[in-house]
């Protein structure tokens, strides 16, 4: 039931996934809202809520990938050709790198700003600054690193959602379901054996 089986992820697994798919999407309009507001007041909160969710979802991450590295990894379908393995692989891995690197920028833009205001995660511990030099022009430089990729990993984001959509209501077959129910044992035709990475 915790652990991952050759057919379906396990609840470990799937809470993994969707606690940080939430947090992770909910950054986006967090974050538009916190760079448009002109409420000063507001703002300082939502930069305060925005730095925290991001910090949790590094830690998160962090978490999650040793699990996925100790845990075994369930069979694609049968339905998913070679193209379409390729393609899956390629949008995994830019989400899961995006789950460091765009934390990771965030955290940058605040230690490389003029104003230095030290980040208060969820008003609990005081998060340090990385070593980085300060200055208007770093603050802007990873400023739109955060956003630009905050974005393509949105996108990127999105085509998996409707990817996993396609193969539940076109295909019919495990993919989506496998991450909502532990251990749903699939149609043994649906499975193949997993391709070694």
């Amino acid at each position: 039931m915790l652990r991952n089986n050759k057919e379906s992820f396990g609840l470990i697994s799937i809470l993994f996934h969707w606690v940080i798919a939430l947090i992770f999407l909910g950054q986006i309009p967090l974050g538009y809202w916190m760079v448009r507001t002109s409420d000063f007041t507001l703002q300082f909160s939502l930069y305060q809520w925005h730095k925290s969710f991001g910090f949790l979802v590094l830690g998160l991450s962090a978490l999650r990938l040793v699990w996925k590295v100790a845990s075994t990894r369930p069979n694609d379908p049968a339905t998913m050709g070679p193209l379409e393995r390729a393609t899956a692989h390629a949008a995994h891995v830019i989400l899961y790198l995006s789950l460091f690197i765009i934390p990771m920028t965030g955290w940058a833009i605040a230690s490389s700003s003029p104003l230095q205001i030290p980040t208060f995660m969820f008003n609990l511990v005081v998060i340090p600054p990385l070593p980085l030099g300060i200055s208007d022009s770093a603050e802007a430089f990873w400023t739109a690193i955060h956003a630009y990729l905050a974005y393509f990993s949105a996108v990127v984001a999105v085509g998996h959602i409707l990817a996993a959509l396609h193969h539940h209501f076109w295909k019919r077959d495990a993919i989506l379901t496998r991450m909502l129910n532990p251990h749903r044992k699939a149609p043994e035709r649906q499975l193949t054996q997993k391709v070694k990475s």
